[in-house]
């Protein structure tokens, strides 16, 4: 019902794009012909044009244009409604209860689904500092007749790197393998030195202390799960709840799309505090996006 009233049709829709892109005041904008501002009005044709024309020139501007919403056969409500039901629902949606949902093919409900994790729920690069745990975790099953635990170099599963501020945001990522070269350079994009970094006992993070970090390990293999401060409990609750989400909402996702799930998961993490931010963040990036 909140989204009805501030969203209740595809012009309402329409209308906060375009003021959010082009005019603050929903009539005056620049011109792009005139190099000037004008009055921008948008005029009731046959074929319900989505833009606005300048009343000096008759330039045309579509608030829609370089948005993933442009030239999409998918109503400007529905794309909007799609990204409420994503950010509201406490354990995700599966592209399948869209469909329900919207009286839409799977076809489209699964797109819209995709290109807003892809294209929206992009993580930025702003880096991590104080307190930082880091992981790697692999998803996906177990063949018949193999042991749970590591996987082998052979193994189906796709193993995943994820960062984390104790008691702020995370980053995550699907990687290659959890070799040093391949997990090193992530850690120095995104962590700023002489942070601490709280990991477990695998080998791979032992360049940690040479590339300036303060470098604290927990020993798992040794039963040792918290010492003191040192424990790595906040990234793991993460990946407990991306593995749950993942198997209970969507089942199973392949490698090729696993990005955009794990963008997904850490967007609802970083913006946990309120889902009416979530849908805004989303909007926002839409509209504003390049």
């Amino acid at each position: 019902m909140e989204f009805l009233q501030e969203f209740p049709d595809g012009d309402a829709c329409l209308e906060w794009l375009w003021r959010v892109r082009y005019s603050l005041d929903g009539e005056h904008a620049y011109c792009p012909k005139c190099e000037a501002e004008k009055t921008f009005k948008r005029y009731a044709t046959k074929q319900r044009r989505q833009s606005w024309a300048c009343t000096t020139c008759g330039h045309f501007l579509h608030p829609t244009a370089g948005t993933i919403f442009h030239k999409s056969s998918t109503s400007l409500h529905l794309w909007f409604y799609t990204m409420h039901l994503m950010t509201s629902t406490r354990c995700e949606i599966s592209a399948k209860q869209l469909e329900r949902e919207l009286g839409v093919t799977y076809k489209t409900a699964w797109r819209m689904a995709n290109l807003i994790r892809n294209e929206l729920t992009t993580q930025d690069d702003e880096p991590l500092s104080g307190e930082v745990e880091a992981d790697e975790t692999y998803v996906g099953g177990c063949r018949h007749g193999t042991k749970r635990g590591r996987p082998s170099e052979d193994s189906h599963k796709a193993p995943v790197f994820g960062m984390v501020e104790r008691s702020g945001r995370v980053a995550a990522v699907a990687v290659r393998n959890a070799k040093t070269d391949t997990l090193m350079p992530y850690v120095r994009k995104r962590v700023l030195s002489k942070s601490v970094v709280y990991t477990d006992e695998l080998r791979s993070y032992d360049a940690l202390k040479k590339a300036g970090y303060q470098h604290k390990r927990i020993h798992h293999t040794e039963q040792v799960y918290v010492s003191g401060d040192v424990h790595t409990n906040t990234i793991e609750g993460f990946w407990s709840l991306m593995k749950r989400g993942i198997n209970g909402v969507y089942h199973a996702v392949s490698a090729k799309h696993l990005q955009g799930y794990l963008n997904e998961y850490t967007f609802r993490h970083n913006h946990r505090s309120k889902a009416e931010v979530q849908f805004k963040k989303l909007l926002l990036r839409a509209a504003l996006s390049p």
